[in-house]
């Protein structure tokens, strides 16, 4: 299995009170398969991602990442482990103007330590495996939203990570747009087994994933198998 969350409780201070984030979470997400967790703002979808992530240590519970129990790792150890194990899809694809669309996933690859030479072959498959065949010269503003999607969605698959984590990524398209994106993670979560959990707002697109989980109040409180099966 390639995600596990048990029993992870997050809490943190807000003035005089403390805010319980995520109260007793747990979830497994395994090899290809697709979570999609919905639930209203301030439910704590942010926070799950974020402890999914390691980004943040929860107080108590356990984080299982292919493998890895990251709670107990420093905060290098961590480091290393999303650099190696996790690939993390921004709401925004947040990418740098002056650089090409292949370029964006070199400077990734460079910090995985990719050999150079293996460097720019893997980043064009990389773009073509997610519809950009062709486009890999092209700079952001050449690039339509749904295709700077795209390469965002590339970019974090970049060194074959075992665990994506994707956030709100059709919040910026419209509806035809937001659906070709949710299709494109289904199929790149199933052709690289990778651990996918998507939040999202957009309840129109969960035919396309393998799990639905609801989140209120921190709380896991709904789950639905087979989604689109």
């Amino acid at each position: 299995m390639s995600l596990t969350l048990t029993d992870v409780r997050l809490t943190y201070p807000d003035g005089d009170r403390v805010l319980t984030a995520l109260d007793e979470v747990s979830l497994q997400v395994e090899p290809g398969q697709v979570l999609a967790v919905v639930g209203p703002s301030g439910s704590g979808k942010s926070s799950l991602l974020a402890v999914a992530a390691t980004l943040l240590r929860p107080d108590s519970g356990r984080v299982v990442v292919d493998g890895v129990d990251a709670v107990g790792l420093s905060a290098a150890q961590r480091a290393r482990l999303r650099l190696e194990k996790i690939g993390i899809v921004f709401q925004q694809p947040n990418l740098l103007g002056s650089l090409t669309a292949a370029e964006q996933l070199l400077a990734i690859q460079h910090m995985r330590g990719v050999p150079v030479r293996r460097q720019r072959r893997a980043a064009v498959e990389a773009l073509a495996a997610v519809g950009l065949d062709g486009k890999q010269h092209r700079r952001p503003h050449q690039l339509s939203g749904g295709e700077r999607q795209r390469v965002n969605i590339a970019r974090a698959l970049t060194g074959r990570p075992a665990v994506l984590l994707v956030d709100e990524p059709t919040a910026a398209l419209d509806q035809e747009r937001g659906g070709q994106i949710v299709e494109l993670l289904a199929e790149v979560t199933r052709q690289h087994q990778v651990a996918t959990v998507m939040v999202t707002h957009d309840t129109e697109y969960l035919d396309q994933v393998d799990d639905v989980a609801v989140m209120r109040d921190g709380q896991l409180t709904r789950s639905v198998a087979g989604a689109h099966r």
